[in-house]
């Protein structure tokens, strides 16, 4: 398996599989999978680029879902792919899975996808899916990327292999932000506005009326007794954001913070690896994630000053196409595919008749 070690630096054992020994045939595919906090996409894309085999599910990260909910998960979207293949031979399987950030993570990952070994094989490359993000983005070997998603994320990589990561674990490592927490920091706000301990903010209004309820405390009672799912909170994110920005100081502020954490994973990820401290040495610093893809103004324009002012040499490069593109090259340059292939996929992803298939599959 590939791996980037654990959190701080370290060197990859292996950076991409090695082709099948077996000569390529025109049949053969490659098999793409990112599984991430809110979605999971497999695609099996031909030695030409063009994708044969599409299918999407529910997210599949297994540090919060446990292996015993994303472990079906992906075997349910991988096997509907497969089964459409006609029985095409499956030249190499690359996996980037939300949650994979540690040693332990990814022996268990090893072993929770090894019996996919009886029907094409094992995944070749199994990590996190931070370096799909990454080779979506650029083919830079000198790169960070950060995740803002559901959760957030970052890494790093240098030229000569090394690479730096965070252990990305919630509170207990440090974490701030993703949307499930940025919805969470929307609903204390307004909570505490309503309440009297807090500033007033137009939060107070906006959650419940996104949630069809009149006040705070109804959403509270709600999710307290199990009237409501605790998973709404993911849906007061773009709440936090649309009166961000309509100019509410509170939830501006939030925005804020955000951003400065966006900014600081990435400098520190780069300046464990001796990286960006140059505007002459241009560095890309690859941005994605729902939240980032957004491309929401404020957020925007404070993480592009804050790079500018920290890492001088950081390049932001916004990425808002789906991270199984990223996979998808990875898996195909591991084969040989040539650049006329990486287009074809390219164009594919991004067509319509791509995302008008990726709606969760029941």
């Amino acid at each position: 398996m590939s791996r980037a070690g654990e959190a701080g630096t370290a060197r990859a054992s292996r950076p991409a599989a090695p082709p099948r020994t077996a000569a390529p045939q025109a049949a053969d595919v490659v098999l793409a999978v990112d599984g991430g906090g809110s979605k999971t996409d497999v695609v099996a894309v031909a030695l030409d680029g063009s994708i044969v085999g599409h299918a999407r599910g529910p997210g599949s990260n297994p540090q919060t879902r446990g292996w015993e909910l994303a472990g079906p998960i992906l075997d349910d979207v991988r096997g509907r792919v497969v089964r459409s293949l006609g029985g095409a031979r499956i030249l190499t399987t690359h996996v980037y899975l939300a949650g994979l950030d540690l040693h332990d993570e990814l022996v268990a990952a090893e072993a929770a996808l090894a019996h996919w070994a009886d029907d094409g094989g094992a995944p070749d490359v199994l990590d996190n899916d931070l370096f799909a993000l990454l080779r979506a983005g650029t083919l830079s070997p000198d790169a960070a990327a950060v995740v803002c998603g559901t959760g957030i994320n970052a890494l790093a990589v240098r030229a000569d292999g090394e690479t730096s990561r965070f252990p990305a674990i919630g509170d207990v490592s440090g974490d701030w932000g993703g949307g499930a927490y940025l919805g969470n920091r929307a609903l204390w706000h307004a909570a505490r506005a309503e309440d009297g301990r807090g500033p007033a903010t137009a939060l107070e209004a906006a959650v419940p009326a996104a949630l069809g309820l009149d006040t705070v405390r109804a959403v509270t009672e709600g999710i307290h007794f199990g009237r409501l799912d605790p998973g709404v909170v993911n849906r007061l994110c773009p709440v936090l954001f649309a009166v961000a920005g309509a100019g509410d100081a509170v939830a501006a502020g939030v925005v804020a913070r955000q951003a400065e954490e966006i900014v600081l994973l990435a400098a520190v990820a780069l300046e464990r690896l001796g990286l960006g401290g140059s505007a002459a040495v241009p560095v890309p610093v690859v941005l994605g994630g729902g939240v980032l893809a957004a491309r929401h103004p404020l957020l925007v324009d404070a993480v592009v000053d804050g790079l500018a002012a920290r890492v001088p040499g950081a390049v932001p490069t916004w990425v808002t196409v789906p991270p199984v593109l990223g996979a998808g090259f990875a898996a195909l340059e591991s084969v040989g595919a040539g650049a006329a292939a990486l287009e074809r996929y390219r164009a594919a992803v991004l067509s319509q008749e791509f995302a008008s298939t990726t709606s969760l599959i029941r």
